[in-house]
Order: C-alpha cells, then structure tokens, then sequence
C-alpha cells in the first residue's frame, strides 16, 4: 500500500474529492467512503501507510540506536557508568512514555520530524537494559580475554567483537518498539498532536470522532489499519525470534 500508494491515488488525498460522507462502496469512485470533508478515505489509507512506517522504522532505529550506545557501555565497563547510566535510564522509566512524549510536543511543536524523534527519545530504556544484560553475560567469554590479550580496543572490543553476539534479541524486540511507535504517533494524531498537514491514519481516526456515533466507519477503517500493521509486525518480531533464537532451530 505504501509503495502503490502515489500510483493508485496520484491526487493529494487531502484534497477535496466528492461529497462529505459516502458510506463504504456506495459510490464506485470512493469504495471505502469520503470523511467529514469530502476526501478520499482510501486515499488517505494507503498514504498512511507511508507515514505510519515511516515513523515506526525512523523512531526504531533512533531508540535501538541509542540504548545499544548505551547499554552496551553500561555493560562493557560495569562499576560507575554502568552505576550513572542504568540511573539515567531508570530516571526515564519514572515518566510515562506517553506523557514524556507530550511534554516534548508541546514544547518542541508537532511537526513529523518532531514526533519522529520525540518518539525515539521516549523508547531507548528497554533496548538499552536488554543490551546491558548481553553485556553483561558476554564481556567475560573467552573470544573477549583473547581480544584483550591480543590488545585489541575497547570500541572493537564492543562494536566488533561482543555486539553482533548480543544483537539478535536486540533485533527481536526492535519489532516491539516499531508497533509501539506506529501506536504512539497515532495517539498523538487522535489527540491533534501530530502533524495535521499528513493524511494519518491517526489524524482520520480523529476527525471521526465526531461523527463516531453515525459514521462510524471513518474512524473505524483507520482503526483496522492500525490493527493490522500492528499484529503484521509483531508477527514479523515472532518469526525473527524464530529464527533467531538457536534453541528453535530445526524444528
């Protein structure tokens, strides 16, 4: 839907394209409907698409990035920055995502850039702890004392020899963060709090709110799409753990 979206629908979907509120497949030219405004609804889900990857492959890679930075050394060294680091993240885990998340909105606007790296910065502590206990378990195996021994770096120690060791369960929840991204930017459209200039699906979700209790389907196909995309990549994080994980190879 994403990559076919500007062939089918080469119109803005934000533009006018018919009357307000077509039912689904009452009219030919709108098989899913029109909103409150007139626009195309299908349109509108297919250029969501776009958005919502966009910003759950952005705001997952911002997150994994920085608590792989992180954990790993709060793991690698231990003592005092694994002390001052792991405090830091705690302090994090204090907050609400959601709500430390809407307090950078509010201060640094909603501009999808914004909300992408709002996002991100709300959802580094979990891949950061779980990086930290691959650390952890790695950093006394014996391919790391002959790195030592052989006087290897502690960045080539870390980033060449012990992190693609710790990375698969990384990778694994990073399908996790991605569906809660896609989550998390919608609850800020539904709210007004993301970009309005974008068709979103959380942006169509909160323009038929009013309009929930007649027509329903305007929030309702949004809502699926949602779904959907969710379930799809948790699903893809379940066959990653799959495939991933050596104790479940060969079955």
């Amino acid at each position: 839907m994403a990559l076919t979206a500007g062939v089918l629908f080469p119109k803005n979907p934000l533009g006018l394209a018919g009357p307000p509120l077509i039912w689904p497949f009452q009219d030919a030219r709108f098989p899913l409907g029109t909103d409150n405004s007139g626009r195309d609804i299908a349109a509108q889900i297919f250029y969501g698409a776009r958005i919502s990857l966009l910003i759950g492959l952005a705001a997952m890679a911002l997150a994994i990035s920085i608590g792989v930075i992180l954990g790993a050394l709060a793991g690698f060294y231990g003592g005092l920055a694994d002390d001052i680091l792991m405090r830091i993240t705690e302090a994090f885990q204090t907050l609400p995502n959601f709500l430390l998340l809407l307090m950078l909105v509010a201060v640094f606007g909603s501009t999808l850039t914004t909300v992408t790296i709002a996002i991100g910065l709300v959802s580094w502590q979990a891949p950061a702890r779980l990086t930290r206990a691959e650390f952890l378990s790695l950093r006394t195996r014996e391919f790391v004392q002959a790195g030592r021994t052989i006087g290897l770096s502690d960045a080539t120690l870390i980033f060449r020899e012990i992190l693609p060791n710790a990375l698969p369960p990384v990778i694994v929840y990073a399908s996790v963060v991605m569906a809660v991204a896609i989550l998390l930017e919608s609850a800020l459209a539904f709210l007004n709090l993301s970009d309005a200039n974008v068709a979103s699906w959380g942006n169509l979700i909160g323009l038929g709110r009013n309009v929930l209790r007649s027509e329903w389907y305007v929030s309702a196909i949004p809502g699926v799409a949602i779904l959907l995309t969710v379930l799809a990549v948790s699903l893809v994080g379940q066959g990653l753990n799959d495939a991933l994980n050596p104790r479940l190879r060969g079955r």
